[in-house]
């Protein structure tokens, strides 16, 4: 079982994408893919809405999701969500690691 959180970062005049681009350059992202646990770690536009960065967030398991949810580098990131005056949406997906879907899928 892994878990999967999608991130919907929402702001104006690009100041979402100027969130992820700083989280990446200031090396916060990067501490976060080298933590534990962790399965991935990617920033995304849509699109369809240039004002907002979808984050995939992909953990081995809760324990790990806690750990990070604990971690200093919230504070650090909540600091950059305010800094660019970000809202979030977010949905939580639980993988039943079934292989069904393979068929429709073209490697």
């Amino acid at each position: 079982m892994s878990i999967t959180i999608n991130i919907y970062y929402s702001g104006e005049s690009g100041n979402a994408a100027a969130f992820a681009n700083e989280m990446e350059r200031s090396g916060v992202a990067d501490r976060i893919r080298a933590e534990e646990g962790n399965l991935r770690y990617d920033y995304f536009i849509p699109l369809g809405d240039k004002d907002t960065v979808l984050l995939i967030d992909s953990w081995k398991n809760q324990q790990a999701l806690d750990i990070h949810h604990a971690s200093g580098m919230m504070a650090e990131i909540a600091a950059l969500r305010e800094k660019y005056d970000l809202h979030m949406r977010v949905e939580r997906f639980i993988s039943d690691e079934s292989t069904g879907d393979e068929k429709f899928t073209r490697k």
